[in-house]
């Protein structure tokens, strides 16, 4: 048995090092690109997007749907007669939402999503989904977020259409038996049930939230704790704690030690001991391991420049560097929440620049400074960035993909050799 060794932070760490702050243009897609991995997970629930047809073909083209195909997300659009106040866009979404559900009666819970056209003709859609419940309800629930790339990143997206159903959750009574876990981020079905077996064996009771159905809500009192599975969710977070949740701190389940790590913290928070832990994962340990150790000969020595985009970016960095050895030459973040990251900054090496925000012009500067062998970027940096010569992976691959657990350790270390070593096939 290979037991689970306790995570070292670095001997000098990121925790207390300045850190690069900059503002100026941004290069990263907006809120609604959540939507395409939101509408997989929740099962029953439907997305409509009040917005442009610049933001249907934005949803259409990351979803790569097919025309005849039904997706449970679609765009309400708002056009040149609602811009001229010709019209009234409230009776005009009633009588939308009125056809979908006429049309879609499977629909238990309905979001109507926000946009910069719907904020900048200053659509009240919390007031419209508050009328609309009214009207559909107990059959429907309708509530409302936004999804806007005004001032926000698109993983953002998530985070505040999970915040919008945490005053949803109903209310869990005190009793003899400790409230389950509650584990908080959407995470692909696949990667979600392995953790549930996990727990299982552990002896930990869990439920996930966002669930996939609408009406299996988790509840949640004064004594639940819940850990976060994406480090993107601090509205989340905060309205759970609102409601009394408690969060227990831990690195993100990326990799062989921030697994390890994760389940450690909700081992040792419902009295399980170390020994039971290493006993329950000790397999997919060992080939977690396996997997990265065939990726790790193309990565290890290699350096890394992150662009900010997805907030996933210091997890992913320690992941990098700790497990696959690359050299970290600027790890950027769109926003640097530190109390969820306190335990990644801990395990950083010194050495790497911490970037928060964007100024692209001069990151571009900087990156093209220093040639690192693969740079992690959007997509409208990553066609100019390769004929610079450099090797780039699309940070929203990144999101898209199921990276989380042991069992998709090796895949998460492909997605960074897999550019590498087509640039080498290229160059033969």
């Amino acid at each position: 048995m290979s037991p689970v060794i306790p995570l070292r932070p670095e001997a000098a760490a990121c925790t207390d090092k300045p850190v690069l702050r900059e503002r100026g243009q941004r290069e990263v897609f907006c809120g609604l690109t959540g939507i395409i991995w939101l509408h997989r997970k929740i099962q029953d629930a439907f997305f409509l997007v009040v917005g442009s047809r610049t933001c249907a073909h934005l949803l259409q083209s990351a979803a790569g749907v097919m025309i005849f195909a039904e997706p449970r997300f679609a765009t309400a659009i708002i056009d040149e007669r609602d811009l001229a106040g010709l019209a009234d866009a409230n009776e005009e979404l009633d009588r939308v939402v009125q056809r979908l559900l006429e049309r879609r009666p499977e629909i238990k819970l309905l979001f109507l999503v926000g946009s910069c056209p719907s904020e900048v003709i200053k659509l009240d859609l919390s007031r419209a989904a508050a009328r609309l419940s009214g009207r559909f309800s107990p059959a429907v629930r309708v509530l409302n977020y936004s999804g806007s790339g005004i001032e926000t990143t698109f993983t953002q997206g998530e985070d505040a259409c999970l915040a919008s159903l945490v005053p949803q959750l109903p209310e869990r009574e005190r009793g003899a038996q400790p409230d389950p876990l509650l584990v908080v981020g959407t995470l692909a079905d696949v990667v979600e049930d392995q953790f549930q077996r996990l727990f299982e064996q552990l002896g930990v009771p869990v439920q996930f939230f966002p669930p996939r159905r609408a009406l299996a809500l988790p509840a949640i009192g004064p004594d639940t704790r819940y850990l976060l599975a994406q480090p993107f969710l601090a509205d989340t977070a905060r309205a759970l704690e609102a409601r009394g949740a408690t969060r227990l701190p831990a690195p993100f389940p990326l990799g062989v030690e921030g697994t390890s790590a994760w389940l450690g913290a909700a081992a040792a928070a419902f009295g399980v001991q170390p020994e039971r832990l290493a006993q329950v994962v000790c397999a997919p340990v060992e080939r977690a391991r396996a997997a990265l150790a065939r990726q790790r000969a193309l990565l290890e020595g290699r350096s890394i420049f992150f662009f900010p985009d997805s907030q996933l970016e210091i997890p992913l960095a320690r992941f990098l560097s700790r497990e696959m050895g690359m050299r970290l030459t600027e790890v950027g973040t769109p926003y640097l929440h530190r109390p969820h990251l306190a335990e990644e900054l801990a395990l950083l090496p010194a050495e790497a620049q911490l970037s928060e925000g964007q100024h692209v012009e001069h990151q571009l500067d900087r990156c093209l400074a220093q040639q690192p062998d693969i740079v992690v970027c959007g997509l409208g940096l990553a066609n100019p960035l390769e004929a610079r010569g450099l090797t780039t992976k699309w940070a929203i691959e990144l999101v898209f993909t199921p990276i989380q657990g042991y069992e998709q350790a090796g895949d998460l270390a492909e997605l960074f050799s897999r550019p590498l070593n087509r640039r080498l096939r290229l160059a033969a």
